[in-house]
């Protein structure tokens, strides 16, 4: 395939302890102060959207390069080094002052991930180090997790606004991931309701997840969920009508072309805007308006083979739908392919083992794959 995509935004170095194999329903039934917990080794990949997105993208075929900021430090090195085995290290950007970001992920079976994070030299990433010339060869540039990188969310967003109008300006087609927000930290306290409504004119494929979107929109909802939540999922108690629709029309009303939700476990919910808007996304991407105008839905999740962890499983499921948009699948299509992506991604510690190639994953499809139940 010879459309090139950038991946540019945040990195990090993921280090994700093994527990032992026992599911649990609350955390302190395993982790309490003072308590010796025996483990498995620990899983040590590369996080954060550049790496889980891009790399995915590259694995299910996709011409990708990747763009992240890094420390020269020893987890920066190690960062490279992977990067190394996959022949995409060479545009990443070395800080002499700052230090490589890491996550420890806390992946205990039967409850949602833990993170600690240190963003480190993604904060400091600006529009300027993305060199123009690439974006003007450039079919899709991605970008994600400005809610990490401080950069991204300070002056109502300005950094973030130049990114995408440079991609756009190009003649690039531009993609936009988030990630959750911290309420104490600086990200907390950004007006992301203006950010979001200042960028998504200039942001073609919005692939945000529905609780970090709450969130930024409605945060009384985002409150209102995590009671009735009570510690769950919330995703489990989620009305697509009453809790995601409300949201999806806000997106599109900022200016959104193509929206994909994530939803955890149960699934995606999509909507598309009509024809003429489609029709404005780069042509650089060869959008069938015909085929993607006026889409709205909810597709199901897979039944997991298994489920280890779910580290970066909506960063892959988004990686199999952008792939599939480029490689010319139909929406419907490229929606299965995204699901079943995440489904098989969660049946490994990283991101990125557990991927299966499109062939295998349709083959799989068509033979009666089982969905869940849900919604």
């Amino acid at each position: 395939m010879d459309k090139k995509v950038i991946a540019a935004g945040h990195i990090c170095l993921d280090i994700t302890p093994v527990f032992p194999q026992k599911k649990v329903n609350h955390l302190s039934e395993i982790l309490s102060p003072g308590k010796l917990i025996q483990m498995g080794e620990a899983d040590v990949h590369t996080g954060g959207s550049v790496a889980n997105t891009g790399l995915a993208m590259k694995i299910l075929g996709a011409d990708v390069t990747l763009m992240g900021k890094i420390g020269k430090d020893a987890f920066g090195a190690m960062i490279k080094n992977i990067l190394k085995g996959y022949n995409a290290e060479g545009s990443m950007i070395e800080s002499q002052e700052e230090t490589t970001s890491y996550s420890v992920v806390l992946a205990v079976p039967g409850v949602d991930r833990i993170f600690l994070h240190h963003s480190g030299a993604n904060h400091t990433f600006l529009a300027s180090d993305i060199p123009e010339q690439d974006l003007h060869e450039t079919a899709l540039f991605h970008f994600g997790y400005p809610p990490l990188m401080q950069s991204m969310y300070e002056n109502d967003g300005e950094e973030l606004l130049k990114i995408m109008k440079k991609a756009k300006d190009a003649g690039a087609a531009t993609s936009l991931d988030m990630a959750s927000v911290d309420e104490t930290s600086a990200a907390g306290a950004a007006d992301w309701r203006k950010i979001l409504e200042r960028v998504l004119p200039y942001v073609d494929f919005f692939v945000p997840s529905v609780e970090e979107l709450c969130y930024m929109l409605d945060r009384e909802r985002f409150y209102e969920w995590q009671e009735r939540a009570a510690g769950r999922d919330i995703t489990g108690i989620l009305d697509i009508e009453k809790d995601v629709k409300p949201l999806a029309e806000q997106c599109m009303d900022f200016g959104a072309k193509v929206l994909l939700i994530k939803c955890g476990a149960p699934g995606m919910y999509y909507r598309t805007a009509d024809r003429r808007t489609i029709g404005k996304i780069s042509s650089r991407v060869e959008l069938n308006p015909d085929q993607w105008a006026g889409k709205e839905g909810f597709e199901k999740s897979y039944v997991p083979e298994r489920i280890l962890s779910g580290t970066g499983a909506g960063d892959t499921s988004i990686a199999a739908f952008l792939t599939a948009m480029l490689k010319g699948y139909p929406p419907e299509r490229a929606l299965q392919l995204s699901a079943a992506t995440g489904a098989s991604c969660v049946a490994a510690y990283d991101a990125l083992s557990g991927l299966k190639s499109f062939e295998e994953l349709e083959a799989k499809i068509d033979a009666g794959w089982q969905k869940n139940s849900v919604f």
